[in-house]
């Protein structure tokens, strides 16, 4: 099975399991990451903003409108950041590395 890596807040790595086809958002929740996802992924906020380590970045599919958006909104954005709803796992993606913002 494809792992992940979160990074925490204190930076502390939490490398877990992610079923292909799961969102980073739905990967952290069945994993107790803290990430919020207030909208349950339906891309109305930005509580599940992550950013992607860069060496990923370039890996993953170009956020549409809406995600830019609602990044728009995020705090602490930066050139890497990315909507976890937004990330869907594929094997391309077996060893993805993302951080937790210091807040949401």
């Amino acid at each position: 099975m494809p792992k992940m890596t979160f990074i925490g807040q204190d930076g502390t790595a939490h490398t877990v399991n992610a079923p292909l086809g799961l969102s980073v958002l739905e990967i952290a929740h069945k994993h107790d990451i803290d990430i919020e996802g207030a909208c349950e992924g339906s891309l109305a906020c930005a509580t599940c903003h992550v950013i992607v380590d860069p060496e990923w970045y370039d890996r993953l599919n170009t956020p549409n409108e809406d995600e830019e958006n609602m990044l728009d909104l995020a705090f602490g954005v930066e050139k890497t950041s990315r909507l976890g709803c937004q990330i869907i796992m594929t094997e391309a993606l077996d060893g993805l590395v993302v951080r937790l913002p210091r807040k949401t």
